[in-house]
This record gives C-alpha cells, sequence and structure tokens, in this order.
C-alpha cells in the first residue's frame, strides 16, 4: 500500500497521467471540508453569485480524458441535502464540461455503501482519500489487492445501475 500525506507533493496527476481506459470515482459524505472551496462555498450560502473559477482539477480531467480515458462518479447522497450537496449541485455542471459522467444515488437507495471515498483506477488499483477529524483531506492510500479491487468494482457496478445522471437529477 502506497501512502501519500498532505504535506507531500500532490500525488492526484501522477495516478490520473499513470491511467489507460478508466477511472472510477465514489463519493458517499454529505459534507467535505476542502479549503480551497470555503470562499465559493460561503458565497453560495449568502446567495452571492459565485462566478466560475477555473481549479487545476477541471485541466487534469480534460487532458484525461482527451487520451481516451472514461471517468465516472457516483455520489451517494442524503434527501434532504447538505447545504454543501447542495452548493455542489450548483457547480457540478463544470465538471461535466471537463468530461467527467456524474451521476446520483440518494442513501436511502443505495443500500449498503463502503463507509470511505476511493477512486477505483483501470481496475487494477484503488485509491482511497483520506480524511481527517474535520473531514478535511489528509492524503491518500492506493492499493492493489485484488480483494479491494474486486470489491469496488462490485459496489461500482451496483451502484451505477442505481445512479441518475446529473442533468436528470438537478432537474428534480
Amino acid at each position: 500500500m502506497l501512502l501519500r500525506q498532505n504535506d507531500e507533493p500532490d500525488l492526484w496527476p501522477t495516478l490520473f497521467r499513470e491511467l489507460r481506459h478508466s477511472a472510477f470515482h465514489l463519493e458517499v459524505q454529505d459534507v467535505y471540508h476542502v479549503p480551497s472551496e470555503d470562499e465559493r462555498l460561503q458565497k453560495f450560502l449568502r446567495g452571492e453569485p459565485a462566478p466560475f473559477t477555473a481549479v487545476p482539477w477541471h485541466d487534469l480531467i480534460r487532458e484525461t480524458v482527451a487520451r481516451g480515458v472514461s471517468i465516472g462518479r457516483v455520489r451517494v447522497i442524503t434527501v434532504p441535502h447538505s447545504d454543501y450537496q447542495r452548493w455542489l449541485l450548483s457547480v457540478t455542471r463544470y465538471n461535466q464540461e471537463a468530461g467527467e459522467d456524474i451521476r446520483y444515488v440518494p442513501r436511502h437507495l443505495a443500500e449498503q455503501v463502503p463507509p470511505d471515498d476511493w477512486w477505483l483506477m483501470d481496475d487494477e488499483r484503488v485509491a482511497y482519500n483520506l480524511v481527517d477529524g474535520s473531514g478535511g483531506p489528509a492524503g491518500i492510500a492506493v492499493t492493489s489487492d485484488p480483494r479491494v479491487v474486486g470489491y469496488c468494482r462490485e459496489v461500482r457496478e451496483r451502484l451505477w445501475k442505481l445512479a441518475i445522471p446529473y442533468e436528470e437529477y438537478a432537474r428534480r
């Protein structure tokens, strides 16, 4: 297992540049505490217009998709939505425009879900998003253990069948 703490160089660009065919992200938290999102989230909560701000993530996604890699994401969310999830719904179109296929599953329909967020990469390894006690990013743990990878594939297949595409979900 490879473990990378947040005070080390960012591993995400390296992981994405190594992808050959697919990446799938499972998100299961209703609230995330990402320092780079704080200002935009606070503006949204105050009802202020929050113009689009380009983020490096979108560039990485565009670059990855341009190489022919598919990127999917399922967000398992509680209804009614948390403030964070309401904001996220309002900005998800930018991730979609960058090339991600993002879908939603209401938590009450998802049955059992893992407690942690992760990326399944090329169906060969899993990168866990580590969080600290306050829910903020704390690093990455990567494994290619076939049992973990197999479990994550099963979760992806089950939830993808239930998932509602972003455009449809946002209209509801």
